[in-house]
C-alpha cells in the first residue's frame, strides 16, 4: 500500500511540477539565447543547443547527474512558484475577500460591482418583461421565445444572481449560496462543513474532483504569469503568457461552474436527511423551516457579555 501510495505522489509530482517546469526551463533557455532581435531563428537555436550538448557536462557522468539533477530541482522550483501564483489568481477569481483588499484595488473592485449590477439590473428587467409579456398575451412563438432566451443568456453572462463580488467566477461561487438562503433559507458556509461529513464518498470525490481541476486551472493561471515574464528577453514569450492565460480563464470559469453546481446540489440532495439525522423533523424535501431550523441548530455564537464562564 505504501509502495503504490508513494508511485502516485511521485506521478503526480512529475505532471503537476516537474514536466511542466521543465518546458517553462526549456522556453527560458530559448528566450535567454534568441532574444528580441533573432526571435524567430530556429538554426541559432539548434546550433546552441548542439553546443551545451558537446559540453563537459553533458558528456561526462558525474557532472550529468548534477545537470540532471539542477534541472529538476529547477523545473519543480518553477512548478512551485506556478502553484504560488496559481493561488493568488484563485483569491482574484473567487474574490471572497475583496472587501479587505487595500487601496485601491479594493476601490476598483467596489466599482466594478457597481457596474456589473447596474448591468445585471438592465438585463434582469428586460428578461422579466418579456416574460411577463409572454404570460400576459398568452404568446408562444418562436420569436418570443427567442427573445426571452436572449435575454436570460445576457443575464447569465453578467452573473446568476445580483452581482456581488467583482468578478463573473466570484459570483458564481456566491450565487450558491445565495440560492440556498433565498429558496431554503439555509446557510451554506455553516451546514457544508457537517454537510461534508454526512454524505456519501461517491458525492465526495465528486466535489473534490472538481475543487482539484478548478486549483490546476489557477495553476495554469500561474503559468501564463511565470510565461509573460519571459517578454522582457524574448517577445514570443508574450504571445504564449496570452493564450496560456486565456485558456485558463475559460477553464476557471468552468471549473467554479461545476464545482458551485456541485455544492448547490449536494446541499439540496442531502441536507434533509442531514436534518432528520440530527432529530429536526423533516417529511420530504427541506422545507425554508427546516432549513432555517437546521442553520440554527449548528451555528454557534460567543457567550453574550457577563456571561458565566468555566
Amino acid at each position: 500500500m505504501l509502495t503504490e501510495l508513494g508511485k502516485k505522489l511521485a506521478e503526480r509530482w512529475a505532471t503537476l511540477l516537474v514536466l511542466p517546469g521543465a518546458l517553462y526551463l526549456g522556453t527560458a533557455a530559448a528566450a535567454r539565447t534568441l532574444g528580441h532581435r533573432r526571435a524567430l531563428d530556429v538554426e541559432r537555436l539548434v546550433e546552441q543547443i548542439s553546443s551545451w550538448a558537446g559540453a563537459p557536462a553533458a558528456t561526462q557522468t558525474g557532472k550529468q547527474m548534477v545537470l540532471v539533477a539542477g534541472v529538476l530541482l529547477g523545473s519543480a522550483a518553477a512548478g512551485l512558484a506556478a502553484q504560488a501564483l496559481g493561488s493568488v489568481v484563485e483569491r482574484i477569481s473567487l474574490a471572497a475577500a475583496w472587501r479587505s483588499w487595500p487601496a485601491p484595488f479594493h476601490q476598483v473592485a467596489e466599482w466594478r460591482i457597481r457596474v456589473r449590477r447596474r448591468r445585471w439590473e438592465d438585463a434582469h428587467g428586460a428578461y422579466h418583461r418579456l416574460r411577463d409579456l409572454a404570460e400576459n398575451e398568452g404568446s408562444a412563438s418562436a420569436e418570443a421565445t427567442r427573445q426571452r432566451l436572449a435575454a436570460y443568456r445576457a443575464r447569465v453572462r453578467i452573473a446568476l444572481e445580483a452581482p456581488n463580488r467583482p468578478t463573473w467566477s466570484g459570483d458564481r461561487a456566491h450565487a450558491a449560496t445565495v440560492r440556498l438562503a433565498r429558496d431554503r433559507r439555509l446557510h451554506l458556509p455553516t451546514v457544508w462543513p457537517h454537510l461534508w461529513l454526512f454524505m456519501p464518498e461517491t458525492a465526495r470525490l465528486e466535489i473534490t474532483e472538481a475543487r482539484q481541476a478548478l486549483s490546476r486551472a489557477c495553476a495554469l493561471g500561474g503559468w501564463a504569469v511565470l510565461y509573460s515574464l519571459l517578454a522582457f528577453w524574448w517577445w514570443p514569450a508574450a504571445l504564449l503568457g496570452a493564450a496560456i492565460a486565456a485558456t485558463s480563464w475559460h477553464r476557471v470559469r468552468s471549473c467554479v461552474d461545476t464545482d458551485s453546481l456541485l455544492r448547490e446540489t449536494a446541499a439540496d440532495l442531502y441536507a434533509a436527511d442531514l436534518a432528520r439525522h440530527l432529530g429536526i423533523d423533516v417529511t420530504g424535501p427541506l422545507s425554508a423551516e427546516a432549513g432555517d431550523e437546521l442553520t440554527q441548530h449548528l451555528h454557534t455564537e460567543p457567550e453574550p457579555p457577563g456571561s458565566p464562564s468555566d
